[in-house]
């Protein structure tokens, strides 16, 4: 005598696996954008001009790198995947749906039209044949700018990751 479908809790235990990968995902990348909020923008910022440029140059360069991309891009790719698993579960789906927007136009939009675009006007920029002035306006056209949408970006990963650990919580995904 059977109680249950064993093809349902196969079913059932992937979604619980894609929500959790996904949270992970989510809260590292959220974790990335505060710890570079409350602490390395800080430290740049007491650097002169050119150091802080080379550094800032360094980091967006030693940024790509698969650990990055693949929380970046898992992250962009898990939770819009993790919100169609979750259809008609509610309210599961509609946390998972904000997060998704939240992390598509906040992190991933902010971060493709406003800081890579940055970040490559950053790393033309030939700091060894520039003029002090001349670096000290690339620093003032990039930094400000540049730490605005971090925070903006800071803001929605951790919106992301608060809505989807609402929906592990709401869907009884956690271990009580």
């Amino acid at each position: 005598m059977t109680f249950f479908n064993t093809s349902q809790i196969k079913i059932y235990e992937m979604t619980t696996v894609f929500l959790l990968i996904t949270a992970v995902l989510t809260a590292l990348i959220a974790g990335l954008f505060y710890a570079y909020s409350c602490s390395v923008v800080l430290g740049l910022g007491k650097l002169s001009d050119t150091e802080y440029l080379r550094a800032m140059q360094s980091i967006n360069r030693e940024i790509l790198n698969p650990v990055f991309f693949m929380s970046f891009m898992g992250t962009a790719v898990l939770l819009p995947l993790t919100t169609f698993l979750y259809r008609g579960e509610q309210p599961g789906f509609l946390f998972l749906l904000l997060a998704t927007a939240a992390y598509l136009i906040g992190v991933f939009g902010v971060t493709v039209v406003g800081n890579v675009p940055l970040n490559d006007m950053l790393d033309q920029f030939d700091i060894s044949n520039s003029t002090a002035e001349a670096v000290k306006q690339m620093r003032e056209s990039f930094e400000n700018r540049w730490n605005l949408l971090n925070n903006i970006r800071t803001a929605f990963s951790v919106i992301s990751i608060v809505l989807v650990i609402c929906a592990c919580i709401w869907n009884g995904e956690l271990p009580k």
